[in-house]
């Protein structure tokens, strides 16, 4: 089981310098059966580790641009008439692949942002009173830019936890980006990645994972940290419980991509403010993860 881990690690190290930890974030995700909000600025890699990590399980990779003119069957798909059966037929949309790919998802209208919210809790999509599910394993990677605004649909909380996590790329070191250019000449392109696990090895993957033993002292110790969260005169919302087990799937994910049947402290705390960041509105202008370091800080962890 490791070996496949270890291969799927690597593989994506090749297209995507010096991101180990964006890397396994991605993989918390993917191996949790959540989704993975990427907020960062134009031209980091975003695209290249959702295509790079599709080729990679041999998957269905499917990429929507977001744009204000974006509809919801643009996701969904829609019934088109065939002239000749003379009847309706499917015409199966992006959300029909097993890495989906929402580029700049705050540009899409408020009314096609939710048309990715069925899908992404229930594996299906809904197109004329018929639900077809997607598929599986499903992973949607939604990016926005977080410095501009203009001509944006800010994400409302609902779809916002929706996201397993949040996180950022963030710019290459001088030396990782050196080592970019270098593989440049070379040009491994994302298409040219060797599968090395299959879609069915994910959904195996997945349900190992939900093995790894989590004690109630840790499953209290989140619960500590959550319902800190809605008691804090910081946040205006606080953790949902949608947010409490996504806390625990991912650390449960997290401790198996160390290798480990087994969750501990460290865990929680490393994966923390990406789990829960996004998913507390905070108050007076305050930082989110400001907030959450805080909170870990001052939670202390139950024995």
């Amino acid at each position: 089981m490791s070996e496949r881990i270890f291969r799927l690690t690597e593989n994506l190290a090749r297209t995507i310098v010096g991101k180990e930890e964006a890397i396994q974030l991605v993989l918390v995700a993917l191996l949790s059966g959540g989704h993975a909000l990427l907020e960062d600025v134009p031209g980091v890699g975003k695209t290249l580790l959702a295509k790079a990590l599709a080729r990679s399980i041999d998957g269905k990779f499917q990429r929507i641009q977001c744009t204000p003119d974006l509809l919801p069957t643009d996701i969904t798909g829609t019934n088109i008439w065939n002239p000749s059966s003379r009847e309706f037929e499917f015409l199966a949309g992006p959300a029909f692949s097993n890495v989906l790919l929402a580029d700049e998802i705050n540009r899409a209208t408020p009314r096609t942002q939710s048309a990715l919210l069925e899908v992404m809790e229930e594996q299906q999509v809904t197109v004329d009173g018929v639900s077809r599910p997607v598929e599986k394993p499903f992973f949607a990677i939604a990016t926005q830019n977080p410095i501009e605004y203009q001509g944006t649909f800010p994400l409302p909380e609902a779809q916002m936890d929706r996201f397993t996590l949040s996180l950022s790329l963030g710019y290459p070191t001088e030396a990782e980006e050196l080592q970019m250019l270098q593989r440049q000449q070379q040009r491994l392109a994302p298409e040219e990645l060797t599968a090395c696990i299959s879609p069915a090895e994910v959904l195996e993957l997945q349900n190992l994972a939900r093995q790894v033993k989590v004690t109630e002292a840790l499953q209290r110790y989140m619960l500590s940290l959550v319902r800190a969260s809605r008691d804090d005169e910081e946040i205006t919302l606080g953790v949902s419980p949608r947010g409490t087990v996504a806390l625990q799937r991912a650390t449960q994910s997290y401790a198996f991509l160390q290798q480990r049947d087994y969750a501990i402290p460290d865990d929680v705390k490393f994966l923390a403010p990406y789990v829960l960041a996004h998913r507390i509105i905070p108050a007076g202008g305050k930082q989110a993860k400001a907030i959450v370091a805080r909170l870990l800080n001052t939670v202390p962890v139950e024995s």
